[in-house]
């Protein structure tokens, strides 16, 4: 079917074809643009990036869900791709999306936002808030902001109070260093010298550990994720003057004004924004709510977030959406290449990746043939599920020995134990677990808990005792064994 444009171009040169002009191919490409921007009007759930011109950056955001808007204004880091693959945003995403229309973006220097050279004021950030929601045709939304996302999201509720039906405030501050009259904050020198060190160290997978998911596992396949994470995020530089921005912000005089409902939630043992600070929030923002919460993290990485999450959702709708959770027992396999960065620098981004592809593929297929479920891809490796410890193993060999033939070593680790599923998210102690002796084992070993030997009595399966040993934060000693034949 002919487009209007062609049917034009017909009728001027008396139904002949005529050649291109690029007037008519820019016009052409106007009306695709507006009519997919039609279309997405009558999407309920989109997952494509798009961009919203805040003067003369683009910020990249995305809409999901449908239902009243909420607005997530992000911390000092985001990528609205990235993060929405991994927790704890992935979690934020879901919770927020499943009653409402999110809308969240990355903050200009993040992410797949425009780089800024100049660390901007705060009535720059706060900006960005209202060309994303003219962007998206969000007249009013909740919104909920995080971290060092905070002051961005008090500033905009006190300019545009007609634009925001609600507000939550996540481990944030209005005022994050030291004066005399706040002498809760931290000492601006101190502070300086952390964003310098994050600086020195940031795209080594360290970082992020550092400034937000404090209860991440320490295994080398995380690191190695949390590293890719960091460098597709932000540079050094604009990393640390993230951080450094909220040094300088202090937004305490707008608290009084704010006059949206309120909700202040805080983790008592956060080491990053002492709690104190969701306090000062509380106390001089009229009618606000706090809700403190056990635990020692900023933002969880392992998925313990939910109770804070269910908090805000009852906030802001009336009711908590009661999730299905579904606790099963499940063997738990982690697998990781080993060496993988060595290989990396010899082969070259091309080569690696080619072999990375083959690695997957041939992880795939055997998961697939032992009835294992994949849940996610962690750095280079896998986390799967097996309902039977027996193929669990048999599976994680047969990878150890398929992979091997391609030239490269894995390690593998198993555990058996109660799981939380939550649609597709996987928690328990048993993951962790699960991780943690993954991260103990040898190249091309699998290494298991007494738990998997003692499941598997009479199977024919075979193991050599490799002692016991102390799992970083799980309770007591594990007796770990490899499995031999």
């Amino acid at each position: 079917m002919a487009t209007r444009h062609e049917d034009a171009a017909a009728t001027a040169t008396g139904g002949h074809e005529r050649e291109w002009t690029l007037a008519d191919r820019l016009a052409r490409v106007r009306d695709d643009v507006a009519a997919d921007e039609a279309a997405s009007e009558h999407r309920a759930t989109s997952t494509e990036t798009r961009y919203a011109k805040s003067g003369d950056l683009s910020i990249a955001y995305q809409v999901l869900g449908s239902g009243p808007d909420v607005v997530l204004v992000p911390g000092s880091l985001s990528h609205v791709e990235l993060f929405a693959e991994n927790l704890p945003w992935s979690g934020m995403y879901r919770r927020l999306s499943g009653f409402g229309r999110m809308i969240t973006f990355d903050k200009r220097g993040m992410g797949l936002s425009d780089r800024t050279a100049e660390l901007p004021t705060l009535e720059e950030r706060m900006d960005d808030v209202r060309a994303v929601m003219d962007a998206a045709h969000s007249e009013k939304a909740a919104v909920v902001a995080i971290s060092e996302g905070g002051p961005m999201g008090l500033l905009f509720a006190a300019t545009y109070p007609e634009r925001v039906t609600a507000l939550v405030l996540w481990g944030t501050f209005a005022r994050m260093a030291w004066a005399p009259d706040y002498q809760l904050g931290i000492d601006a020198e101190e502070g300086e010298r952390f964003c310098d060190q994050i600086e020195e160290i940031w795209g080594r997978g360290v970082a992020v550990r550092l400034l937000s998911l404090h209860d991440a596992p320490e295994d080398e396949a995380t690191r190695r994720h949390m590293a890719r994470m960091e460098r597709s995020v932000a540079t050094p530089a604009l990393a640390a003057a993230a951080n450094r921005f909220g040094l300088h912000v202090d937004c305490r005089h707008v608290l009084p004004t704010i006059s949206a409902p309120t909700l202040v939630v805080h983790r008592s043992g956060d080491p990053l924004v002492s709690v104190e600070h969701g306090r000062y929030l509380a106390e001089h923002i009229p009618g606000a709510q706090l809700l403190e919460f056990p635990g020692e993290f900023h933002f969880s990485a392992l998925g313990r977030d939910e109770e804070i999450l269910d908090e805000i959702e009852e906030f802001l709708t009336g009711t908590r959406h009661e999730q299905e959770v579904d606790r099963v027992l499940k063997t738990i396999l982690f697998t990781d290449i080993v060496g993988s960065t060595e290989r990396l620098v010899s082969m070259g981004d091309l080569r690696w990746h080619e072999l990375l592809d083959a690695h997957h593929s041939t992880v795939r297929r055997e998961l697939v043939r032992f009835r294992g479920q994949e849940v996610q891809t962690i750095g280079d490796g896998f986390l799967a599920t097996f309902d039977g410890p027996a193929r669990a193993i048999r599976c994680a060999r047969a990878i150890t020995d398929k992979v091997g033939a391609m030239g490269l070593e894995v390690r593998a680790g198993l555990h058996s134990g109660e799981c939380e599923v939550r649609g597709d998210d996987l928690a328990g102690v048993a993951v962790h677990i699960g991780a943690r002796v993954g991260g103990l084992a040898s190249p091309n070993e699998v290494l298991v808990t007494s738990t998997v030997r003692d499941l598997v009595a009479g199977s024919g399966i075979e193991f050599h005792d490799r002692g016991r040993h102390t799992l970083k934060g799980i309770p007591g000693d594990w007796q770990l064994l490899a499995v031999t034949a």
